[in-house]
């Protein structure tokens, strides 16, 4: 079982089913709104425009986890994204990405380690895992590392099908 064979429900209602990512690289991102890091939603939707016709897809998962920073509802998540950072990358429900409550989405993540060599629970908003297209979990950026970073672009270019 991978990343692409997990169900998990679409910001808008319904389901995003990750098997059509099947084949393509994902970027999943923890997202929140009143999070210091929440300027990354920039960085994060240009890797989406310029890799997304060679088989990116950034996919972002709000959480409300961290000190409380995205408590909006789906319509305000969605709004708040598009109308600050002309954000237009899917989005998934809201979700916990740790603990009791971790999403299977996030159980699948969470082992891979990051170029510091943590794995596990999911430290702070914008934690980003790179998904190749076979769904394995190829890389972990810490929060703080930017969408725009040269280890995010080289970790992408490494897994992209096209």
């Amino acid at each position: 079982m991978t990343v692409f064979d997990t169900e998990i429900g679409a910001l808008t209602g319904g389901f995003t089913d990750l098997g059509q990512f099947r084949g393509n690289a994902l970027l999943v991102v923890n997202l929140a709104s009143r999070c210091g890091l929440t300027p990354q939603y920039v960085g994060l939707q240009a890797l989406h425009e310029a890799y997304g016709e060679r088989g990116l897809t950034v996919l972002g998962v709000p959480s409300n986890q961290f000190a409380d920073q995205e408590p909006g509802t789906p319509a305000e998540i969605a709004e708040f994204a598009r109308s600050n950072f002309g954000a237009t990358f899917p989005m998934t429900e809201k979700i916990d990405v740790n603990g009791p409550d971790r999403h299977p989405l996030y159980a699948a993540l969470v082992d891979a380690p990051d170029d510091g060599g943590h794995s596990g629970d999911i430290r702070w908003n914008f934690e980003k895992f790179l998904v190749a297209p076979d769904g394995t979990v190829v890389a972990r950026f810490a929060p703080q590392v930017e969408p725009e970073a040269p280890e995010v672009a080289a970790a992408i270019e490494t897994v992209l099908p096209r």
